[in-house]
């Protein structure tokens, strides 16, 4: 970093090829692999909308914007409320968000590249865009925040820092490249977004609140709201991320920023990211999925029963032991935290054979049954586990049983792995649990076939209508 950033141009900046990349890309020069996946992951994340629409955390949002009033420019799905395009995306990325079931990429940091979708979903609808638009929003938003997320080392997490911290930088590429503003625009927006969004690492901490699910969503407000400022001409910092007190220099550790503006995809030979994002097939915190996988294996090939287990020990990376294991984890009191719980899946996976958003009922999670279960979960670090992180997501599972037997099982690559991919079929049996008592049956086998073919859809006037009771 030059030790003056007023001897630096824009353009010396990182926030500038971003900028003038996403500035330039268009639909024609995505890869057909790319298409194709983000159609996944938009049928994905539209599935895990219509479930966390009915949500508390969302019903309470969309209370507070309806009495706060604003412009019907954009529709909140589900509902139908319509809105200013800020306070639309917000609301869309919560219902994406809330069940913590939508996508997944951990490297040095985690992110769920779909809470940036709403931010191309309300500009989409605000200027009368089709499925090709909110096509290349997805791949742009995919694209960048799974950069972000590699290149510091270690990891902002690792900081005390949530991941929403970096969705500030992207959330406003996004929406500008789809409000057509200039790249000294969008740099502007990226300036002007992450001069304010940092998001501290408390929200998954311990005992959990609504605001787990609220801080992404929130970045990917802001990053509409920068966009729009920066098309009227609002200026933002330019060496947000990489001058003076910007993200790298506040951190002042490792970053390898080549990794975020370098070898960006031009064309549709390059290969785009989101061929290499993962989904969820367990609505739970994205490090539990691989120990469940072993847990819920073990108990199948060797049929063992509930009052038969004596211990289940967990053996993670160290991160996951903390997030997931810490003592607020064995008494869950709500869904947040419940879902961010290993001793909380594993005992309820092991009580009720599955683990599906019906687990995570406040009923269920009340059930004081769970709680000797949850007790003979015993989380543990495993330091061999670390060096395989984050190519692979380690974990062991031992069951032991009353009469001293034990079985044991590892999973390196939970199921939504790109290795182990979740296919459209797995997505639509996803999707229809998620909101067939929501928009219908019927609508679920239409949303279907419009998402997969959205390239052929001039507007998104048909998707509206289907994703609104």
């Amino acid at each position: 970093m030059a030790p003056h950033d007023t001897a630096r141009s824009r353009t010396d900046f990182v926030s500038w090829p971003l900028a003038e990349w996403a500035g330039g890309l268009s639909f024609d020069d995505l890869s057909p692999r790319a298409v194709h996946t983000a159609k996944l992951f938009l049928f994905d994340s539209f599935g895990c909308a219509l479930g966390g629409s009915q949500q508390d955390d969302v019903r309470l949002v969309l209370d507070h914007l309806k009495q706060m009033g604003g412009s019907a420019l954009c529709t909140c799905l589900v509902d139908g409320f319509k809105t200013n395009p800020v306070d639309a995306a917000f609301a869309n990325a919560l219902m994406i968000r809330a069940m913590d079931y939508n996508d997944i990429y951990w490297k040095q940091d985690p992110s769920h590249p779909s809470d940036i979708i709403p931010a191309a979903l309300s500009i989409c609808q605000m200027r009368g865009l089709g499925g090709r638009e909110l096509i290349l929003g997805t791949v742009i938003g995919h694209e960048l925040e799974m950069r972000f997320c590699e290149a510091a080392s270690p990891g902002i997490r690792e900081y005390g820092w949530h991941h929403a911290t970096l969705t500030a930088f992207v959330a406003p590429v996004v929406a500008g490249r789809l409000l057509g503003l200039t790249p000294a625009q969008i740099q502007h927006a990226i300036g002007i977004c992450g001069s304010h969004s940092a998001s501290l690492g408390a929200v998954t901490a311990g005992k959990l609140t609504n605001m787990k699910n609220t801080v992404d969503p929130m970045a990917t407000r802001a990053g509409v709201e920068a966009a729009l400022l920066a098309g009227r001409g609002y200026t933002g910092p330019e060496h947000v991320i990489d001058g003076k007190e910007g993200l790298v220099d506040v951190f002042g550790h490792e970053w390898d920023l080549a990794k975020v503006s370098g070898g960006l995809p031009r064309g549709p030979g390059d290969h785009y990211k989101i061929l290499d994002c993962s989904m969820k097939s367990f609505p739970i915190e994205a490090l539990s999925h691989a120990p469940l996988t072993a847990m819920m294996k073990i108990v199948s090939e060797h049929d063992i029963k509930l009052p038969d287990v004596a211990q289940i020990r967990v053996e993670v990376i160290a991160r996951a032991a903390d997030i997931l294991g810490d003592p607020a984890k064995y008494r869950p009191t709500s869904r947040e935290t419940a879902d961010h719980s290993l001793p909380y899946s594993l005992a309820v996976g092991l009580a009720d054979g599955m683990v599906t958003p019906l687990q995570f009922t406040q009923e269920r999670i009340d059930d004081p049954a769970l709680q000797p279960i949850m007790d003979k979960v015993k989380v543990e670090p495993n330091q061999e586990f670390e060096a395989l992180f984050p190519e692979f997501q380690p974990s062991r599972v031992t069951i032991t049983l009353a009469d001293g037997t034990s079985h044991q099982q590892r999973v390196d690559v939970p199921k939504g792995d790109p290795r182990d991919p979740m296919t459209e079929q797995e997505i639509a049996v996803k999707f229809n649990a998620l909101g067939a008592d929501v928009v219908g049956e019927d609508a679920c086998r239409d949303l279907r076939t419009l998402i997969m073919a959205l390239e052929r859809e001039e507007s998104l006037d048909g998707l509206f209508a289907l994703m609104t009771k």
